[in-house]
């Protein structure tokens, strides 16, 4: 197995962060057929694959915004107000996903982008583990 960190700025501020171009970059350099395994290694944060750029980042920040308000609500009460609903956050949205690579190629849909969402504005940076499974 070939594995690799690559280090995600999230800057402080709730953000759906693209890591995509990495994550083929990566696929490309480990070559052949396998499964690309991206994992998040932060209680606080979570993968996912969604469309970028035609406001569905948008749009999942403000739906999380919904599920988990930014308030005091939370028994996990530490760091900024409304911290305890980044530990919940990896329970819907998972700190991993893994994608089929075929031919040094991620075989993501047309406008599927792979994206670190971090809720967490006390920890603005984050390391993102690329794993590739070699089929063969």
């Amino acid at each position: 197995m070939k594995t690799s960190v690559i280090h995600v700025p999230t800057g402080g501020r709730e953000s759906v962060y693209d890591i995509t171009a990495q994550c083929a970059e990566f696929a490309a350099t480990a070559g052949g057929d396998g499964l690309l395994h991206v994992f998040v290694p932060h209680a606080t944060a979570g993968v996912a694959l969604i469309e970028l750029g035609a406001g569905s980042d948008a749009d999942l920040l403000a739906a999380l915004a919904d599920l988990l308000p930014a308030d005091d609500r939370w028994r996990h009460a530490h760091g900024s107000t409304g911290h305890g609903r980044s530990h919940v956050l990896p329970a819907l949205i998972p700190p991993y996903a893994t994608v089929p690579v075929v031919g040094g190629r991620m075989t993501l849909g047309t406008w599927q982008s792979v994206a670190v969402v971090d809720l967490n504005v006390d920890n603005p940076d984050r390391q993102v583990r690329l794993s590739f499974l070699s089929g063969g």
